[in-house]
């Protein structure tokens, strides 16, 4: 402990004497809120919606065959829980739910007024809006498909209820989202140059010599960084919620949990460019090409994942932003525990195990 202490207090002196990190690890993730909170406003396609059908009709099965032949919406992985169809929501195992609610075949044959519900997921203000038209769309062409030529439509409604973001604000989509790619791209940036700034000052001698192990050395040097990057994150949801109004209805115990995670994984990433380059501008270049477009593209920030080729897909599930994207938006404006977050967590966990591996067997204290 007393090595790591050293290595970590050493790498402080670091921070504090090069402002430029400090500028860049401060200023940069207000900034990025700042603007991309305010500029990001993109439409989303291809739905995932469930269909709860409580009137188990000839009627309400062909509305649901109608709903996923529309070129809209699809099936959820899963069937959704008829006692808790709000799980499903909270889970991101689903956009929205329709409910089918008993007597539906009777007002379509009998050509009464009848009101479907409709649960929204609206985290996504633009894919909440989308569903809303489009379930729209669909029932009115299914009741008017059923009317013989002479008559006129039945009145069939859809009532609807929005929720987690009720006001349907973009900023309470994008926002939380750009926590996780703000977080990735400062904590891969700044510990990128650790080591390669030890190259190129030739203090890298030192710890040739020095009877530490790799992990030891490692370790102090991503432990301040840790902090740093926390605060970040502190910085930017204070700026979130005091410049866009985004709630947080989960636990912030919780989601400090996950971002320490979170963030080690990132610093790994950043060690492990580190200790393959040479110089510090080559690990800055390295670091902002594989931390920022894998997660803007790649993680769900804005982007569904679902929608992209297979093989895409599959990398996707190796980029740590994919597991936090979802875990801060579920935390912050769904509310979501523990037990609906741990998969995602222990996925982070295992990425973080990895790439701190591959770090430190690539580390090489007598490597020049």
């Amino acid at each position: 402990m007393r090595q790591l202490r050293f290595i970590a207090k050493k790498e402080f002196y670091h921070i504090l004497r090069d402002p430029r990190s400090l500028a860049i690890a401060i200023a940069m993730p207000i900034l990025m809120t700042f603007l991309y909170g305010y500029a990001i406003n993109l439409d989303i396609e291809n739905i995932v919606v469930a269909v709860v059908d409580f009137d188990r009709t000839l009627e309400s099965r062909q509305l649901a065959d109608r709903l996923y032949q529309s070129t809209y919406f699809s099936r959820p992985e899963r069937s959704v829980v008829f006692e808790d169809p709000e799980a499903a929501l909270r889970r991101s195992q689903a956009a929205a739910i329709m409910i089918i609610r008993p007597g539906f075949g009777e007002a379509v044959r009998g050509r009464e007024r009848f009101s479907l519900g409709m649960l929204v997921d609206g985290s996504d203000n633009t894919l909440s809006a989308a569903i809303q038209h489009y379930s729209s769309v669909i029932v009115a062409d299914y009741t008017r498909d059923q009317m013989p030529l002479n008559l006129t439509v039945p009145f069939i409604e859809i009532s609807t209820q929005v929720l987690y973001n009720p006001d349907l604000k973009s900023s309470h989509f994008f926002v939380p989202g750009l926590v996780a790619i703000i977080l990735m791209m400062i904590s891969a940036l700044l510990t990128s140059i650790t080591i390669t700034r030890e190259k190129e000052t030739g203090t890298l001698e030192q710890l040739r010599t020095a009877p530490v192990k790799p992990w030891v050395i490692l370790s102090g040097k991503i432990a301040p960084y840790i902090l740093l990057a926390l605060l970040d994150g502190i910085l930017v949801l204070v700026a979130a919620e005091l410049l866009f109004g985004i709630p947080f209805a989960g636990s912030e115990l919780l989601l400090l949990g996950f971002g320490l995670i979170y963030v080690s994984a990132a610093l790994s990433v950043g060690i492990l460019i580190s200790s393959l380059v040479k110089t510090q501008q080559v690990a800055m270049i390295a670091a902002l090409t594989s931390t920022m477009l894998p997660s803007v593209m790649l993680s769900g920030f804005i982007f569904a994942i679902r929608n992209m080729p297979r093989p895409l897909q599959g990398l996707a599930h190796i980029v740590p932003a994919k597991y936090f994207v979802t875990i801060i938006r579920g935390i912050m404006l769904k509310g979501a525990g523990l037990d609906i977050l741990v998969i995602h967590g222990l996925s982070l966990v295992a990425l973080m195990a990895v790439l701190m591996t591959v770090a430190a067997r690539k580390f090489d204290t007598r490597a020049g």
